[in-house]
C-alpha cells in the first residue's frame, strides 16, 4: 500500500498545503507538566510489567501444584 497523493488533485493538495504550519507547539502552553506525565506513564508500565511478572510466577506455580496433585487413571483398551 503506498503512502502519498494518488491523483492529480491530491497532489495539488499535497503542493498548495506543503508548507503550511499546522501545529505550532512552541507557542502553545501546556496544561500538564510533561515530566509528570512521564513520571506517571512509567509509573503504570512499572505496575503492569510487575503484575504480568507476577501472573506468570502464579501460572508457574499452579501449574507444579496441578502437577504433583493430578492422579491418572490407567484405561483399558477394547
Amino acid at each position: 500500500m503506498a503512502v502519498g497523493a494518488r491523483d492529480y488533485i491530491d497532489k495539488l493538495l499535497v503542493k498548495k498545503y506543503a508548507d503550511e504550519k499546522v501545529d505550532n507547539h512552541d507557542a502553545m502552553e501546556s496544561m500538564v507538566d510533561p515530566q509528570k506525565m512521564l513520571e506517571a506513564m512509567n509509573d503504570v508500565a512499572t505496575v503492569q510489567k510487575n503484575m504480568f511478572a507476577l501472573s506468570q510466577k502464579l501460572f508457574t506455580t499452579c501449574y507444579a501444584i496441578n502437577a504433583k496433585a493430578a492422579r491418572y487413571k490407567n484405561k483399558e483398551i477394547a
